[in-house]
């Protein structure tokens, strides 16, 4: 690995910063309406609108999954903030969040062919959060919950799930365990371990840290070899602030009596000793983790460092440690564990056959098939996961996703693998080209022409 320096780094990753603002302006957002039937005059509007609308409005009066059929709710997904934990900029906002959800919008519709609207809520409360999301819920065939803050985060989604009759997804939560999962199981491919005996430690237990531990144990990891870490030390049932994490912290509890049988209390660098795997969803570094707790691992061993916009700990760092395999959240590196690999082709699984729900295994499914991608192709030290640019990564994942919730009973549309491969196909490709054609006719603007 090119060994680079940090102000090199850093001025590559603060490039984006110094175009967006002028960018934004420029278009004045990201999204905007585009019609999807023809106008070829001003009487079509008698049939796209009053008097022959109401027919169309009288059949789903009587039947309302008719919705799906003669609306857009087939394809439509809310991405929904209260702009509590933008980013990693804190509470914001919900105006200051909006640029977010504009731009998660742009890849729900790029790389999956879904039509999201940024959904900003000016409601700090969960309950009330939660009841704006079911009164919502006619005019979307999913929810995207983002950048909302913990331990609220967890509550919304759970009951979400439990209420809605549409799939509901927190990005925070199950994307970055999704895509991390699918990152370790071929990283555990290549060093010969067995992802049941190895062990691992997970740094960091905010949303994505716990749902890592949650997702990765849903995928065969043993509790009894997994130790989680937050900012005072190894989650233990039997730590001194046990009561309050009991009381205001119940996923971090779950996550102390799901694992750590035997009690092992210390500091990270106590975690990190002898593990096989470390994961880190933490604090960004450099040099929240130390080269020197890598060389305590266990040999052939794997490190994910996923903050950004500086990793945990360096590559080459953790490379030069000791660590065979490692990953981190940025494009720049090899094996960028990276969200936007999951939740466009796993939404575009879940409208196809109109879930209720997204289930854990449908994310694990999506994530043995982001694997599967990877090892189709080729994987080795520096390729763990496919890149976003690799097209088939996503209808691929659509036809595993969707073909565990017919297997789960939570699809309400049956039809084969190949025919769902084929629309998830169809749909991404023509988002893909329209935004192609529109930049070559000149009406998506080149600002700088």
């Amino acid at each position: 690995m090119k060994k680079v320096t940090v102000e090199e780094l850093l001025r590559k990753a603060e490039q984006p910063s110094k175009d967006a603002p002028r960018l934004h302006k420029f278009y004045k957002g990201k999204l905007g309406v585009a019609l999807k039937c023809r106008v070829r005059d001003f009487n079509d509007f008698a049939i796209w609108y009053t008097p022959g609308v109401a027919k169309v409005c009288m059949e789903i009066a009587a039947d309302k999954q008719k919705a799906y059929e003669y609306t857009n709710k087939w394809n439509n997904v809310a991405v929904i903030s209260d702009g509590t934990r933008v980013l990693g900029l804190g509470d914001i906002g919900p105006e200051a969040g909006l640029p977010v959800m504009e731009g998660k919008g742009i890849l729900y519709k790029y790389l999956g062919g879904v039509d999201a609207f940024p959904i900003c809520l000016d409601e700090k409360d969960p309950d009330k959060l939660i009841a704006i999301c079911k009164a919502l819920q006619p005019s979307f065939g999913g929810f995207n919950l983002e950048d909302i803050a913990q331990p609220k985060c967890f509550h919304i989604l759970d009951v979400l799930r439990q209420e809605c009759e549409i799939p509901v997804w927190h990005d925070d939560q199950q994307g970055t365990a999704c895509v991390t999962v699918a990152g370790l199981v071929n990283a555990l491919k290549l060093v010969k371990k067995d992802i049941r005996e190895v062990k691992c430690t997970v740094v960091g237990s905010g949303a994505s840290g716990i749902n890592i531990a949650r997702l990765i144990m849903k995928a065969g990891a043993s509790p009894e070899n997994m130790l989680s870490v937050d900012s005072k030390g190894i989650l233990s049932r039997d730590r001194a602030d046990r009561e309050t994490l009991q009381a205001k912290f119940k996923e971090k509890w779950e996550i102390c009596m799901a694992t750590n049988p035997h009690g092992k209390q210390g500091s990270m660098a106590d975690a990190i000793k002898g593990a096989d795997v470390l994961i880190a969803a933490s604090t960004p570094g450099p040099g929240t983790v130390k080269p020197e707790w890598i060389k305590t691992m266990a040999p052939n061993s794997i490190v994910f460092a996923e903050a950004n916009p500086i990793p945990e700990i360096w590559p080459w760092e953790a490379k030069e440690a000791g660590a065979r395999i490692v990953a981190t959240g940025r494009s720049d590196f090899p094996n960028q564990v990276n969200n936007s690999l999951g939740f466009p082709g796993i939404f575009r699984g879940a409208l196809d056959v109109r879930a209720k729900t997204i289930t854990d295994e449908m994310c694990i499914a999506a994530a043995m098939e982001l694997a599967k991608v990877a090892e189709d192709k080729g994987i080795h030290e520096e390729y763990i996961v496919p890149n976003m640019d690799e097209w088939e990564v996503f209808p691929r994942e659509a036809v595993a996703v969707g073909s565990k919730a017919i297997e789960q009973g939570v699809a309400r549309f049956h039809f084969t693998a190949e025919e769902r491969f084929k629309m998830a196909n169809e749909t991404i490709q023509a988002a893909r080209n329209e935004v192609q054609w529109m930049m070559k006719e000149g009406f998506i603007i080149d600002p700088d022409k």
